[in-house]
Formats: C-alpha cells, structure tokens, sequence
C-alpha cells in the first residue's frame, strides 16, 4: 500500500492516541469522516494497523524494574530454538524478544516489581533451557520508552 501524507498523519495521530474518533481524525486531516473512515479500513485490511492498545503506566501497577537480558544458544537447532520462544512466550514478565546479531543471539526486555520478582522469571527462563552464556542490564532511569513509529514520508 502506498501511503500519502494523509495516511501519515492519521497513523500519526493515533499513535498519540487511538481513542481519537473518526470525526476528530477527520477534522485533523481535512477529510470528510466518510474519507477517514475508508482510509482506516484500507489501513487496517493492509496490515499497516495491526490492533490497538492502551499504553499502561508501568509505574502506577508497581512494575518498577526493567531489565534486558542478552542469550547466547547454547545449540543451535530449531527444536532449541521453539523451545525458547515456548518458554519466553508463557513467561509474562518479558514484554519484547528479538533474535539478534552480533556476540549474543536474543535480547529479551523484561518488566518486573523488584529483584525479587526479576530473580524469580530469570530462573523460570534460564533453569529449562540450556544457555551458553547469560548477561543482564538493569536500568537506572528510563529516558523515552514506548515512542511512536516514524511516518515520515520518503
């Protein structure tokens, strides 16, 4: 799908805010709210929106520790490889996981309440699976968390 600077806009301003009603979409972009709403519909068949959520302060749940923890396999096969994600994927604490490149293989971001909580969700992960190596780094001061994709047209 090509997107023109209407459609950024709108995928802009719900990134601000996904309660915004079509009318006031509408009215940010210069379309009539029929327009908008066709245009919302072509962004969602495409893919391009894929859901919307509520962004949750993680502070006011008590969830005042994020750690990254980098992996590095300890073998390299795709039963290994399910295996972890089986384990990542039940284990609520990690909110992103990526595979990545350089000297570890996945890095996964974790959100808990405490070293406590933390310890326990790494022994849930590191204890079923084997590893080669783990290292973790805990965050001091969140700086910007959570920030809209870049629309920006080409």
């Amino acid at each position: 799908m090509n997107l023109d600077h209407i459609d950024r806009r709108l995928l802009a301003e719900l990134q601000r805010d996904s309660t915004r009603s079509q009318r006031e979409l509408a009215d940010l972009t210069g379309l009539s709210q029929n327009a908008c709403w066709r245009r919302l519909q072509a962004l969602k068949k495409s893919g391009i929106i894929d859901r919307y959520t509520a962004v949750v302060n993680r502070h006011r749940l008590g969830l005042n520790m994020t750690v990254f923890m980098m992996l590095k396999a300890g073998q390299y096969t795709a039963l290994w490889h399910d295996h972890l994600c089986n384990i990542v994927s039940r284990t609520p604490e990690v909110v992103d996981f990526y595979r990545v490149g350089g000297s570890y293989d996945y890095c996964l971001k974790l959100v808990t309440q405490d070293m406590a909580s933390f310890d326990a969700t790494y022994r849930q992960i590191t204890e079923h699976i084997e590893l080669k190596d783990v290292v973790t780094h805990f965050v001091m001061e969140t700086l910007e968390e959570q920030r809209p994709l870049p629309v920006k047209g080409k």
